[in-house]
């Protein structure tokens, strides 16, 4: 063994130091990975240890198991979603403007994460099984609720919108407005001989959704626009 110079022994030799923060946050962007793949039964622990630069008991040390790792994984993706939504603030902005926004924030968000929408499909085939073990997703979906919920009053008080319109039936509406050209943007690119990802595509898509959710709730009828509707609808044209 050759001897340390003078220059080498006044070089402290601190062993490095493990980061679980960083650890664990890079075994969750690798599961994330994983799961989307292969879905939870596909998944495999070894891979998301390769993937994540560590071994397999480390994930074990810092998660428990597999389920519980999945578990995480899917209140990262839905954690990620209303942390971004929260800062719309929408009790800041005013009804028509909100609902616009949240359209849009929406369509935007599931296009720039299609991993959320892939384990949300693969969660859907399991028929929720490992979210409703998750206490954090419904305890953290409460305050968006609230916000529409606020957003809806404010615009009736205001003679903005003529409905009185569930805050849950609403967002349902415009996530499934926002979702199935993500989720099957494939198959109806193919089937309808048209590239759905294209940017003019996305952004013509957009304002259709947003005019579609502003004409429901400032008509009374179905069919018949209330006459305090025209200068919310005239905001898209």
């Amino acid at each position: 063994m050759r001897p340390r110079t003078a220059l080498q022994a006044d070089i402290p030799t601190a062993p490095r130091k493990r980061d679980p923060m960083m650890t664990r946050d890079r075994v969750l962007r690798a599961g994330i990975v994983e799961f989307c793949r292969h879905g939870y039964i596909g998944a495999r622990i070894d891979q998301i240890a390769k993937r994540a630069g560590c071994n397999m008991r480390m994930i074990y040390h810092y998660f428990g198991s597999k389920e519980k790792l999945y578990i995480a994984v899917l209140e990262r993706v839905f954690g990620e979603l209303r942390l971004e939504e929260s800062r719309l603030h929408l009790g800041h902005l005013d009804p028509v403007t909100g609902v616009l926004r949240l359209v849009e924030f929406t369509m935007d968000h599931l296009g720039r994460h299609p991993e959320f929408v892939a384990l949300l499909g693969n969660e859907n085939l399991l028929r929720g099984k490992y979210l409703r073990k998750s206490q954090v997703v419904p305890r953290a979906s409460a305050p968006l609720l609230e916000a529409i919920r606020d957003l809806l009053e404010r615009g009736r008080r205001e003679g903005v919108y003529a409905r009185d319109v569930d805050a849950l039936q609403l967002y349902v509406s415009i996530l499934s407005l926002c979702y199935v050209h993500v989720s099957n943007r494939y198959t109806l690119s193919i089937t309808f001989n048209r590239d759905i990802t294209e940017p003019a595509w996305l952004d013509a898509r957009r304002r259709h959704v947003q005019q579609l959710v502003l004409a429901y709730l400032c008509s009374s009828e179905p069919s018949a626009r209330s006459p305090f509707s025209n200068a919310a609808l005239a905001r898209l044209t």
